[in-house]
């Protein structure tokens, strides 16, 4: 893909904000957005894409995605720039959008019936027999003159009928296999639309950063959809370490991050604020977020949804009792069980969602959350279905039953195993020793699990203890670490 230089105020990399800012533009007309030609729209190091190579390679890309049959296109990127050309491509060819979550080789080929063909930025995946199309060769075919003249062949796009694309995301459901969430790019732009409203003022002009992927709704709305929509140039890669996070604050830079990232700043220094920090995807430790008001000069906004739901409500937690506030155009409730219930132009039309996560309904739409109901965790911001886990274990021929829960220690929260083993297992133990067995297992799951949902501690037992109604004991699994 083309990468051209874009205006900056100076050769400082913190300073690629654009000069002025743009009217936002609803995403079902963000193609015809006019805006001018060097407008940034993604950056990485000292470069950018301005607007009319943007405009260009998403119209090069759908016209390419028009002449293919195929019609549910998964999208597996690296690049938040290449993830965003193929977003938009896709939706303008009228193609069904589908966001694995996981791009481990053998999990993305368990998702494959979702899927008609692939557009990705990374190696080969052999395991698949789909068309695969990376989306910067593709690019690359069109000559300079094709791709950076807008002058003399401007793209054409239309207006996009929201309600009619669909995009398929995926979770951990309680079955263990991820679940496929149906969701169309009108909820998406909704809520676009209401953060704009909610938090625009505070952003404008400035420029987003992220620790969080675009492949999952969080990183989908804010670091990829909301900025495009808003006009505001936003990285091309993730940052992943502390040391990043802390090089890019500046009064013009926004973060866009998670728990599990905040809880790593701790012992970290800071001379500079950022313009906001967002973070979703778990709960928030009050000390973490303190951690983020003495380097950043901010209280994180704390976002709470799910990939099902999309945002619910938010809070700033300048005190650990601080409730959290119900978007404005969400309606809640609870059940019996005291679960919230919730009506959101975000989910389901409008019609009433049942979560399973528990709450204490306070006045003025505020309310305390009290733990989920289910066995889907989530450990860095990932979430984990611990029937999952429990079968990918027991498919091995080492292992006969597997019962894994969640260990919390004061630097981590990680996964135990008890197992109980075959006669193969129990032999391969004796042969290897633990060690090297513990290795074995742990490398026999990661062609299936991310690195977080592989259990960090086993213990083996002779049969997994049960209660007289056949239910595990968890206190009794507990006490075994």
């Amino acid at each position: 893909m083309n990468i051209e230089d874009c205006p900056m105020t100076t050769t400082h990399a913190h300073n690629m904000t654009p000069h002025h800012t743009v009217p936002f533009a609803p995403l079902q007309h963000l193609m015809v957005a006019s805006r001018p030609d060097a407008y940034p729209v993604a950056f990485h190091g000292q470069a950018c894409v301005t607007w009319s190579t943007w405009q260009a390679d998403v119209y090069h890309l759908a016209e390419a995605l028009r002449q293919h049959p195929a019609k549910r296109w998964a999208l597996c990127f690296d690049d938040s720039y290449h993830f965003a050309v193929a977003f938009m491509a896709a939706a303008h060819a009228d193609k069904h959008l589908i966001l694995p979550g996981n791009h481990q080789p053998e999990a993305l080929a368990e998702l494959s019936p979702h899927f008609d063909a692939l557009l990705h930025d990374r190696p080969h995946y052999a395991q698949l027999t789909c068309p695969q199309w990376t989306a910067s060769a593709l690019l690359s075919e069109q000559s300079p003159e094709q791709r950076d003249a807008p002058s003399t062949a401007q793209p054409v796009f239309g207006e996009l009928c929201l309600s009619a694309l669909p995009l398929t995301l995926f979770t951990s459901g309680s079955s263990g296999t991820p679940k496929a969430i149906e969701k169309t790019l009108a909820e998406l732009a909704a809520e676009v639309e209401h953060h704009e409203r909610t938090w625009g003022v505070t952003l404008a002009g400035s420029r987003i950063v992220s620790t969080v992927s675009h492949q999952h709704i969080y990183g989908l709305l804010f670091r990829i959809l909301w900025p495009l929509c808003a006009g505001r140039v936003f990285a091309r890669q993730d940052l992943v370490y502390p040391e990043q996070v802390i090089a890019q604050a500046e009064a013009d830079t926004t973060l866009v991050t998670s728990p599990a990232l905040l809880k790593r700043l701790s012992d970290e220094q800071c001379d500079r604020a950022y313009r906001a920090v967002y973070s979703s995807g778990g709960p928030l430790s009050f000390d973490a977020a303190q951690s983020s008001q003495r380097l950043f000069a901010q209280w994180p906004v704390e976002v709470y949804g799910s990939t099902e739901t999309g945002g619910i409500a938010h809070r700033q937690q300048t005190d650990p009792q601080i409730p959290w506030q119900v978007f404005d155009v969400i309606e809640a409730t609870v059940n019996a069980e005291r679960c919230l219930r919730i009506r959101s132009p975000f989910v389901d039309a409008g019609q009433w969602y049942q979560t399973s996560d528990q709450c204490q309904l306070l006045a003025e739409r505020q309310f305390i959350l009290q733990g989920r109901v289910d066995r889907v965790v989530k450990i860095e911001e990932k979430r984990i279905s611990l029937t999952e886990v429990e079968a990918r274990l027991c498919q091995l021929p080492w292992v006969d039953e597997a019962a894994v829960l969640v260990l919390e220690d004061a630097r981590r929260v990680s996964l135990g195993a008890v197992l109980t083993l075959t006669q193969e297992g129990e032999a391969e133990l004796i042969r290897l020793g633990k060690g090297a067995f513990w290795l074995a297992l742990r490398q026999a799951l990661r062609s299936w699990l991310e690195p977080v949902g592989i259990p960090r501690r086993f213990r083996v037992v002779a049969e997994i203890p049960l209660n007289s109604q056949g239910k595990r004991l968890m206190r009794d699994l507990e006490q075994l670490f």
